[in-house]
């Protein structure tokens, strides 16, 4: 794992392009990011490792859907909690959420399996996809999320993600309470 880096990389010769479009995205907004790069992050325990580097709170992004398919959700939770489907299932009145498939991902916000991510709403122009956000995500002062790839991990303000970023794609979140509790 590198060192922690202030904004994008010196050399985008071997990124994909989803990820420099997030960093051209957050340039031109005018937020500033540190960021790290790193082996792709599949598992918690990789993602708390990045978290350690980068000095944020660890943020599960879970990509879900609705049984029909018809309603899509992105939630963002902290890394400790556990993720109870009915608990959540309750306050957004949506029955039966399941993760959503990889295609899905793909096509809503142009992110693959293990690099869901805030950052994949600039992709969503026809806002198909509902942002959850948990209260202690909220209320921490900064959101660890991938730009749209698992191999590097940014650190924002979490008051740029909802005063500059969100507003930008066009994004009004629903601030959920979850206990990880049956």
């Amino acid at each position: 794992m590198t060192e922690l880096q202030t904004g994008r990389p010196a050399d985008t010769k071997e990124r994909l392009g989803r990820e420099i479009r997030v960093y051209d995205y957050l340039d031109n907004l005018g937020i500033e990011y540190k960021r790290v790069d790193h082996e792709a992050a599949n598992t918690m325990e990789a993602c708390a490792e990045v978290d350690k580097v980068l000095g944020t709170l660890m943020c599960k992004n879970l990509f879900l859907c609705n049984r029909q398919k018809t309603n899509f959700y992105l939630l963002l939770m902290p890394g400790d909690k556990k993720f109870k489907t009915k608990e959540l299932s309750k306050q957004i009145n949506s029955a039966r959420l399941s993760f959503a498939e990889p295609e899905d991902m793909l096509k809503y916000l142009d992110i693959e399996p293990g690099s869901v991510s805030v950052m994949g709403l600039m992709n969503d122009k026809d806002h198909k996809v509902q942002l959850l956000i948990d209260e202690d995500v909220k209320n921490s002062q900064f959101i660890g999320c991938h730009p749209c790839v698992n191999t590097s991990s940014l650190r924002i303000t979490t008051k740029d993600i909802f005063d500059v970023f969100l507003p930008a794609v066009g994004y009004e979140p629903r601030i959920v309470t979850l206990l990880g509790e049956d």
